[in-house]
């Protein structure tokens, strides 16, 4: 059988070539054999006329198995004949089709475009400078993965200002598109601006923020000691409130927020991380033993100032890391000065409690957008330096980690101030605690608006 295959593989193969059927046209027409897809090179042939040898050759005879056994001899040129009338057909080769992606809807066959325009004048906001600049000045535009920004796009436009109102249908539309599509639709639409400040310096700082998962119980007992708290009723008819020692000492201030825990935690030290990070998710323990997720969400402070306990710290010369992992190793060196520490900031924020679907990965806290956060792809900024819901490229090079990416300004903080100043939501948990806690290097921003 192997031989009968190899035989009429090679027959078909011989009248491919020979160009006596469809088949030899579709094989001299195949893209291999192009010019320009033909990778050996001709060589020269020196041709010599033939010898009259062939003068000498006689007729040739009539094969001698014919002449004994002509009925043998009809059924082979019969199978011969078939065998030729098959390769006269051309062989159907069955290709996968190619799928071409459907065009987004309103959005016709971007291609392209070179960065060319003229430029825009600069913008002047009251905390920067936007200077104008090409595409190809943001570093690392041709390698981030845009598609994993379009959710957090998708949040701002829930909330758009009106300079993104026009554009926010056609971002939702490109939702499922590639990042290749997505990069050309925003040359397209989008012009950026270098932000600095307005002496025009534009080498900023980045540090880092996340969301604590904590264990909290509904009742004090046990090691849960420690309460988080709603804002109390008169909290409006004294500015500044009681401050965080103040709380902790003064019966006036106790008294004032009777009633207004929410639930309580083990550790002062992850109270006072869930106080400046602003939102945290905490597992439960219900009074009826069941547990449960709940996100403790920011919603006031008691309107004294942010300090740093890491700067008091270092200003001390009590410790030379003031990460989070470096300030609480100095705590599990030091529990006796756990208060002192914790008293030298006297802001103290009130949270409210956000229920959690069951069952679910939940979305992110919200930030002064007021829109969920999107982790690693959401930022903080200084509002008068760069709106709402603006999309940022971000570069940063540090001892932590390097970023060049797009990312949406849909949060701010107390300590988030200046032109060139961003605080970068690593996400929820101990790793993106991790990253956020040491997470501080120099930064420079691209503001992208539409043209």
């Amino acid at each position: 059988m192997a031989a009968s295959i190899t035989a009429w593989s090679g027959a078909c193969a011989l009248a491919s070539l020979d160009g006596g059927s469809d088949g030899g046209r579709a094989w001299r027409n195949s893209p291999l054999l192009r010019p320009e897809n033909m990778v050996h090179q001709t060589i020269a042939m020196k041709m010599h006329k033939a010898s009259k040898a062939s003068s000498k050759i006689s007729p040739m005879q009539k094969p001698r198995f014919l002449i004994r056994h002509p009925l043998r001899a009809g059924f082979m040129m019969a199978a011969i004949v078939g065998m030729l009338v098959a390769c006269s057909v051309a062989p159907v080769v069955q290709t996968r089709p190619t799928s071409s992606p459907s065009p987004q809807p309103g959005i016709a066959d971007i291609s392209p475009m070179e960065d060319t325009r003229p430029l825009p004048p600069a913008l002047v906001r009251e905390q920067s400078r936007w200077v104008p600049v090409r595409w190809t000045d943001l570093p690392g535009m041709d390698r981030d993965a845009v598609n994993e920004a379009w959710p957090a796009w998708l949040q701002s436009c829930q909330r758009p200002t009106p300079d993104w109102r026009a554009l926010c249908p056609e971002i939702a539309q490109l939702d499922n598109a590639s990042a290749d599509v997505q990069r050309r639709w925003m040359r397209e639409k989008l012009q950026p601006y270098r932000v600095e400040t307005h002496e025009a310096r534009s080498e900023g700082l980045l540090t880092g923020y996340y969301e604590p998962t904590l264990t909290g119980s509904r009742r004090a007992q046990g090691a849960f000691q420690v309460p988080l708290f709603a804002p109390p009723a008169q909290l409006a008819q004294r500015k500044p409130w009681f401050n965080r020692q103040e709380i902790d000492t003064l019966p006036a201030a106790r008294a004032a927020l009777r009633g207004k825990e929410l639930l309580y935690l083990a550790d002062p030290v992850d109270a006072m991380v869930l106080h400046i990070q602003g939102s945290g998710l905490v597992n439960v323990t219900e009074p009826d033993g069941r547990q449960r997720w709940v996100r403790m969400a920011y919603t006031a402070t008691n309107d004294q100032p942010y300090k740093s306990i890491g700067r008091w710290l270092l200003d001390r010369r009590l410790i030379t890391d003031a990460s989070w992992p470096g300030i609480k190793a100095w705590i599990d060196r030091n529990p006796s000065r756990v208060n002192e520490l914790l008293w030298q900031n006297p802001r103290v924020v009130f949270f409210r409690e956000e229920a959690l679907p069951v069952g679910s990965i939940p979305p992110g806290p919200k930030g002064a957008q007021g829109v969920p956060l999107t982790a690693e792809r959401s930022i903080a900024v200084d509002r008068r330096s760069i709106p709402y819901g603006t999309p940022v490229w971000m570069k940063s090079t540090g001892p932590q980690t390097s970023f060049d990416r797009l990312v949406l300004a849909q949060d701010t903080g107390t300590a988030i101030v200046g032109a060139v100043r961003a605080d970068y939501y690593a996400g929820s948990g101990p790793e993106a605690g991790e990253l956020a806690g040491r997470l501080k290097q120099p930064l420079q921003l691209w503001a992208l608006w539409p043209r």
